[in-house]
């Protein structure tokens, strides 16, 4: 595990002098537990520990800290935390080189998959979820790569 950040390392914040940068944000039970998850399961960077936690992850970051109460600048609005179920609306996205090794290497941390990594033509993917339950898709671009999309699925066909 990348130990947590005792200062902070501005280089490292997701900060940019110019034009924007990705984060994504998410409200987590037990911040230490998460934090672990990201950086040592799936090998991210620890560059703030706590209020925000934030966790360098290849090239994006993941904003981790426990939900809470409306505020001044989101009023009426409460962050909550993923009640884990059979239904997501959101989820993160990563793209590897080799998901076969990706698999293997963080199985053996501990990452609860789904499925294993399944070929659908186009790629090669499976899921995990993290500690509070969000679903992470892993997926490896293979026929894509050679023009080759994925199937249309009968509810995205017209009619």
């Amino acid at each position: 595990m990348t130990e947590p950040a005792t200062h902070i390392n501005v280089a490292d914040l997701p900060a940019p002098t110019e034009g924007m940068v990705m984060t994504l944000f998410i409200a987590v039970r037990n911040v230490a537990r998460s934090r672990d998850f990201y950086s040592r399961v799936l090998g991210g960077t620890v560059v703030l520990d706590e209020n925000p936690c934030i966790v360098k992850l290849a090239n994006s970051w993941i904003i981790m800290n426990p939900g809470g109460p409306p505020t001044p600048d989101k009023p009426g609005i409460s962050v909550v935390d993923y009640q884990p179920g059979d239904t997501t609306s959101i989820f993160l996205n990563l793209r590897v080189a080799d998901i076969h090794a990706r698999y293997e290497e963080w199985q053996a941390k501990g990452a609860e998959f789904v499925t294993p990594p399944i070929d659908r033509g186009a790629e090669i993917r499976c899921y995990l979820r993290d500690p509070d339950g969000y679903l992470i898709e892993v997926g490896q671009s293979t026929g894509l790569l050679h023009g080759e999309l994925a199937a249309k699925r009968p509810e995205d066909l017209p009619g």
